[in-house]
């Protein structure tokens, strides 16, 4: 058997010792709370409709710390009409030559809409810094132009809310680790993944220098500690909710109309192709 890496148990140590200081929440419990959250989000999402508001909420992190779970527990139970997630891929030939911020922009909120991107363009003061694909001086001008670019924004009426959500290298490893032994996550470990777990410091390094740069009055960084997934995602819930000045719409009583009479109509003797029923 080979020998392990001390390095490896240690960072594991580390990742128990600081998921000890809170319980892993129950699902029971969990679900009970992710219930009343949706309908303050449901309230929202009328509210933000109703106002004409406009809300763009950037998630950011760690691999693995959680931001694509917590954004399905929020668009979950809303409409997608409303709330729209923006994922954005490799940029294209066409896009590398464009204003780097260009192609993040058009995906912007408009009035009654919610944006939620899962990551975004601090990729490159995060990955695109760490792994080599933009220049020092690239990372510097968006460090320092950036502050100016969320300040028009947010002048211009948008809602504008940045999570990062962090996770210990301990915590990391054992969800890699899951990745590559459960086939329903294997498609979450990309080539990139494994390319980056090595640099955790750097990444590190890449992180603090983005907030020293980008933590303003206008557009704070709000920090999440994922070390548990489902405190975490009721935690974010529960501060978007807090930022937002929503007021719940009034209950209307709603009866179902009567149906028509069915007028003589008789159902047709036809050959419908009904798909197997094997549950």
């Amino acid at each position: 058997m080979a020998k392990k890496n001390k390095k490896d148990e240690r960072d594991r140590h580390d990742g128990q010792a600081e998921g000890a200081l809170a319980p892993k929440m129950k699902r029971k419990e969990y679900e009970r709370q992710m219930r009343v959250l949706h309908g303050e989000l449901a309230a929202m999402q009328e509210w933000v409709k109703d106002s004409g508001t406009k809300i763009c909420v950037v998630f950011e992190g760690r691999d693995t710390a959680g931001k694509g779970g917590t954004i399905k527990r929020i668009t979950e139970r809303v409409s997608p009409r409303v709330f729209r997630v923006v994922a954005l891929p490799t940029p294209t030939e066409r896009e590398k030559t464009q204003m780097y911020l260009q192609r993040y922009v058009q995906h912007f909120p408009a009035a009654g809409e919610v944006v939620i991107f899962d990551r975004s363009w601090y990729n490159r003061a995060g990955v695109e810094r760490v792994m080599g694909f933009c220049q020092p001086e690239e990372t510097e001008r968006f460090l320092e132009l950036t502050p100016g670019f969320e300040k028009a924004m947010t002048d211009s009426g948008i809602l504008l809310l940045k999570y990062w959500l962090e996770v210990s290298p301990g915590e990391q490893t054992r969800r890699l680790e899951s990745r590559i032994s459960d086939p329903r996550k294997t498609w979450k470990l990309s080539p990139m993944d494994l390319k980056s777990y090595s640099r955790w410091y750097d990444y590190s390094r890449a992180r603090d220098a983005m907030f020293a740069a980008t933590d303003t009055a206008w557009a704070p960084w709000y920090v999440a500690d994922a070390e548990d997934k489902k405190r975490a995602r009721l935690n974010i819930i529960s501060h978007l909710l807090s930022q937002v000045p929503y007021k719940p719409p009034p209950h209307q009583d709603v009866k179902l109309p009567r149906r028509q009479p069915r007028g003589g109509y008789r159902e047709p003797d036809l050959p419908w192709r009904r798909i197997p029923a094997p549950f």
